[in-house]
C-alpha cells in the first residue's frame, strides 16, 4: 500500500488523498444528516417573529436620509438589554428548555436586533451629507448597546435575587 506523505496509512489511491480535496468532507456530510433540526427550526421561527417585529417598527419610525435612525437604535439597544435579560435567566435563574435560548436568543432577539442596518444608515448618512449624524450614530449604538446588555444583566440579577425564597443568602 503506497501511503500518501501527509496521511500516513491511508492509499495514494483513495480519491479522498486526491490534492484540493479535504477529507472531513465526508465527516461534514453526515454531520449535517445528524444536524439538530429541532434547534434549527426553533431558530428559524424565532428569527422570523424578531425580523418581523423589527420591520413593523422601522416602517412606523422612518427617518430622513441624513438623520438620525432612532428606530433601528432603538432597535438594537433594546434588543441587547433583553439578551443580557434573558441571559441572566436561562443561565443563572431558570432551568430553561433546550430550544428557548435557540428560539429567544438567537431567533427572536437576533432577527430583532439589525446591526446590518445600523452600517447602513451610517453610510446613507454620510452619503447624505450628514458626517457628524453618522459618527454620533456610529458611537452611540455601540455604546448604548454594551450598556443596555450589561444594565439588562446587572438588574435582573439584582431582581432576581430579591425574589429568591432565601432573600438573594444563596
Amino acid at each position: 500500500m503506497a501511503e500518501t506523505p501527509d496521511t500516513p496509512g491511508r492509499r495514494a489511491s483513495d480519491p479522498m488523498n486526491a490534492p484540493g480535496v479535504d477529507p472531513r468532507v465526508g465527516r461534514r456530510r453526515a454531520e449535517l444528516r445528524r444536524a439538530p433540526w429541532a434547534i434549527l427550526g426553533a431558530i428559524s421561527a424565532g428569527g422570523v417573529l424578531g425580523a418581523l417585529a423589527r420591520h413593523g417598527l422601522t416602517v412606523a419610525f422612518p427617518h430622513p436620509p441624513g438623520g438620525f435612525a432612532w428606530a433601528t437604535f432603538g432597535i438594537n439597544v433594546t434588543g441587547c438589554l433583553l439578551i443580557g435579560v434573558l441571559m441572566v435567566l436561562i443561565t443563572e435563574t431558570w432551568q430553561a428548555h433546550r430550544l428557548v435560548r435557540p428560539f429567544l436568543g438567537v431567533g427572536v432577539l437576533g432577527g430583532f436586533t439589525t446591526f446590518s442596518t445600523y452600517v447602513v444608515d451610517i453610510g446613507r448618512a454620510a452619503a447624505a451629507g450628514a458626517p457628524r449624524t453618522a459618527l454620533v450614530y456610529l458611537a452611540a449604538t455601540v455604546a448604548g448597546a454594551l450598556a443596555a446588555v450589561y444594565a439588562g444583566t446587572a438588574l435582573t440579577r439584582v431582581v432576581t435575587r430579591r425574589l429568591r425564597p432565601d432573600g438573594g443568602q444563596s
